[in-house]
């Protein structure tokens, strides 16, 4: 969970680099940073994506590790940064 309103988290393919360099290319091209906002921190877009992309992500933890698809990684999306960030993970046991 981000505790943060301008960082999202998602789950995205984590082999290919061009997979997160397009996802920023296309968000930046249709929310751009100098959009015509009235937010005055100037950060805006970063509130609009963060929304989009969601501050939290569900992943079963099976045997101490992250059950992920191979080619799957968890991301920071950071919107509006670079900033020192917080991210809580809270694991909860099966019985």
């Amino acid at each position: 969970f981000s505790t943060h309103t301008t960082a999202g988290i998602t789950i995205n393919e984590n082999a290919d680099p061009d997979v997160p360099r397009d996802m920023l290319h296309w968000l930046k091209s249709r929310i751009p940073q100098n959009g015509e906002f009235r937010h005055g921190e100037g950060n805006a877009d970063a509130h609009l994506k963060t929304s989009l992309f969601g501050v939290s992500q569900t992943v079963i933890v099976d045997e101490g590790r992250l059950a992920l698809g191979t080619w799957q990684g968890v991301f920071l999306a950071e919107f509006d940064g670079p900033r020192t960030r917080k991210v809580l993970v809270k694991v909860i046991p099966t019985t």
